[in-house]
This record gives structure tokens, C-alpha cells and sequence, in this order.
């Protein structure tokens, strides 16, 4: 490493030290102007010591929690300041900061918690679990033919809350001595929450979100479409004067691979030029802010092998699924990629014809997909059953401990 490369990193390392100090002020500025959370009346904790980066994987549980809260008071546990200074912003429930392990325990201890509730498998989780009496319950972050979702981690919960038939099939397939009575099917609650987005133009335009995911950290697991599809079907969307390009990236996509950087940044700059071209057409760049109103906005939605495909799945409404640009990607064997014919490369330069012929097949298309991926999707259902099933962990954690003296 050279003399440039040291000066980059200490560049780097200083930026992250500023912006962990003004995190740190302003949280806790917020934090002593609320005051402490009175004692004994948690009774849920959304544990997350991730960082700011990945806090996507809990803001899109922010209604869901908010709704639980009505039945049964809920707290985010953070660890990490920057994550806390946001969450005080923008979560519909309390939040407590805890620097430290010793920190986590002496909040739990004063409250009267059943249930710690998990949105990732990050190893910083696993310290939380050394207390017995609430009930560790995995909820993920998103439904998925992903390893990740099968991983054997999951052995290490008391519940695994999953979207419906085909992740228990998934699991149990995978799994060698997993308790399928750990699994309980609930749907997808954050289809059931409709966010107010910007107001894209009222026209005859056909809007289509694509939204590729990250690189990943390996090749097996380097999903995204970005270099290979991406720029093709960006480029063929924008060029027919029918179409609005609503690009959502995934908000880590571009920070370990080089190529996956440049594809994401000429995409950007595709959608960016034309919508300054003919501002009428309401192309957007839509890297900030959360995932969930583009699922109400958008008309189609071409995506890979992640959360944001199975998401759409459960609308109904036409969906295109891209192959990985990576060659090593290791595309699940079953589930929604064979079911679904993969947009490649090649085909990607016509992706105009292909979104439109998808628009005309109708949602009879996919319509047992959503049945064998999420049970019923009619309106409410998924949030009821996720709400029903905290309940009953809840409940059956209290007769436990309450029998156990």
C-alpha cells in the first residue's frame, strides 16, 4: 500500500469519525430531551446493533412495529449511533441505545420483555440470545430463494416467521434436524402498508421499476443484474417515449465492485439526462429514502434474485426477473428462478417489447406463485397474521416463565 492509498484511508477513517461523533451529539441530545423508557413496559424488542448502512433492514418493519406496539409495547435496542441518530428521526417507536453488551442487559433486565425479534443473521445478534427468558424470533427482512434464507442459523431461534408455503418447503428441504414446528408463516405485512412516495406524472406512460441488488461479497452470491442486463434495459426503456424508468437501486450496490459502481453510475446518469431532457416523462433516480412506495407507483418491475422480486410478487402485478451478471452466481435450483424465464443480456437491448408483453399477460400469469409464496394477499391479511403470530409468542412466552416461577 502506497503513500496515496495511506492518505485515502486516513481520509476515510476521519470522515467516519466525524460522522460518528455528530451522530453520537445529536442522539443524545434527542435521547435526554425524552428521557429514559420507564421500566416494565416493553414487552417486545427489535434488537439491531447493525450499521447505518444496512438500516433498510429495519425501516421497512417500521408500520408492522408500529401496529404491534397498539397490543404490545415495542422498542428498538440499538448499538451503533449513527443507526440510533436515524431511527430517533424516523421509528414509530421508542428506541434505546446501548453502547455496550452490559448496556443491552441492564435494559432488559428493567423491562418485562417476551419476544427479541431479529431482521438479519449479522453475528454482532448473537450475544443478545444468552437471555432465556423472552423468546428469540427471527423475522428477516425480505422473502427470498437466497441461501441466506435456508441458512443453518436459523436453528438458533425459538420461532422463524416466514412468508408462506415455499420458504418452509425451502427450509425443511435444506435443513437437516430443523424442528419444523419453529416456523410460522405470516406473510408479507410490508405488502399491507402503502407509503406516500412523489407524485410521478398522471399519464398513458407504462412506469417500470428496476431495481437490482448488491454485488454481494462473493461471487456465488452476486445476484445483481446491473452491469450486464441494467444498462441494456435502461437504455431500450428510455429510448421509446412510452415508458418511465423509476431506478431503485439497492442501497449497497457498487460498494465492493468496481463494475458493479460504474454500472450503477451510468444508469444514473441515463435516467438523470432524460429526465432533464423532457421533464414531463418523470424518469427517477430513486437512491434515498424507503422501499415501499414504488410497489403502489410502478406498473412492472424487472429485478433479480432478491427481497424486492418476491415483494412484487405478492402485488400480482407483472414481474421480469434478471440474470445475475455474475457467472459464479449460484441461482437456487427451485423456486421463483425456474419458474420464471430469466431476462439475459442479450435479450435486455429489446427490454421495451418484453416488459410490454409482460403488461399484457395479465397477473393470471404469476397468480399461483403468489399463492405458494405468501398464502392470502388479500388486503390486510399478511399484517393480521404477523400481528397474530407476535401475539402468541408473546402469550405462550408469559405462560412459559409464569410456569417456571
Amino acid at each position: 500500500m502506497g503513500v496515496a492509498d495511506d492518505l485515502a484511508t486516513a481520509r476515510l477513517l476521519g470522515r467516519r469519525t466525524l460522522a460518528h461523533v455528530r451522530s453520537r451529539r445529536r442522539a443524545g441530545a434527542r435521547l435526554a430531551q425524552r428521557g429514559p423508557i420507564a421500566d416494565d413496559t416493553i414487552e417486545v424488542v427489535l434488537y439491531f446493533p447493525d450499521r447505518l448502512e444496512n438500516l433498510y433492514q429495519v425501516d421497512q418493519w417500521y408500520e408492522p412495529m408500529r401496529r404491534l406496539a397498539e397490543t404490545h409495547p415495542v422498542a428498538v435496542v440499538t448499538r451503533r449511533w449513527e443507526s440510533t441518530d436515524r431511527l430517533l428521526r424516523e421509528c414509530p417507536v421508542p428506541v434505546h441505545h446501548a453502547d455496550t453488551i452490559e448496556g443491552v442487559e441492564r435494559f432488559l433486565d428493567r423491562q418485562r420483555v417476551r419476544a427479541v425479534l431479529y431482521v438479519n443473521q449479522n453475528q454482532q445478534n448473537f450475544p443478545a440470545m444468552r437471555w432465556a427468558d423472552p423468546a428469540h424470533v427471527f423475522i428477516c427482512h425480505g422473502e427470498s430463494d437466497k441461501d441466506y434464507m435456508s441458512s443453518n442459523q436459523l436453528k438458533v431461534y425459538d420461532h422463524v416467521f416466514v412468508a408462506g408455503a415455499a420458504a418452509r418447503e425451502r427450509i425443511l428441504r435444506k435443513l437437516i434436524g430443523f424442528d419444523p414446528a419453529h416456523l410460522v408463516e405470516v406473510g408479507r405485512p410490508q405488502v399491507d402498508v402503502h407509503r406516500a412516495g412523489p407524485d410521478l406524472p398522471d399519464d398513458d406512460r407504462v412506469t417500470v421499476l428496476y431495481a437490482p441488488t448488491t454485488e454481494g461479497d462473493v461471487p456465488s452470491m452476486r445476484y445483481s443484474s446491473a452491469p450486464g442486463v441494467g444498462v441494456a434495459l435502461v437504455r431500450s426503456l428510455l429510448a421509446t417515449g412510452r415508458h418511465r424508468v423509476v431506478y431503485r437501486p439497492h442501497p449497497r450496490l457498487g460498494l465492493t465492485v468496481p463494475a458493479y459502481r460504474e454500472a450503477h453510475e451510468e444508469i444514473l446518469g441515463m435516467v438523470r439526462a432524460a429526465g432533464q431532457a423532457d421533464p414531463s416523462a418523470g424518469h427517477l433516480a430513486d437512491t434515498d429514502g424507503p422501499f415501499g412506495w414504488q410497489v403502489d407507483a410502478c406498473d412492472v418491475c424487472v429485478t433479480d434474485v432478491s427481497a424486492v422480486a418476491y415483494d412484487w410478487l405478492a402485488t400480482g402485478k407483472p414481474l421480469l426477473l434478471a440474470r445475475p451478471s455474475e457467472p459464479r452466481a449460484e441461482l437456487p435450483e427451485v423456486g421463483l428462478v425456474t419458474a420464471l424465464e430469466l431476462l439475459d443480456e442479450a435479450a435486455a437491448h429489446r427490454g421495451a417489447e418484453l416488459v410490454d408483453a409482460a403488461l399484457a399477460a395479465g397477473p393470471e400469469r404469476h397468480a399461483a406463485l403468489v399463492e405458494h409464496y405468501f398464502g392470502d394477499t388479500t388486503p390486510g391479511a399478511s399484517m393480521q397474521r404477523f400481528l397474530d403470530a407476535c401475539d402468541a409468542v408473546v402469550r405462550e412466552r408469559d405462560r412459559a416463565l409464569a410456569e417456571r416461577g
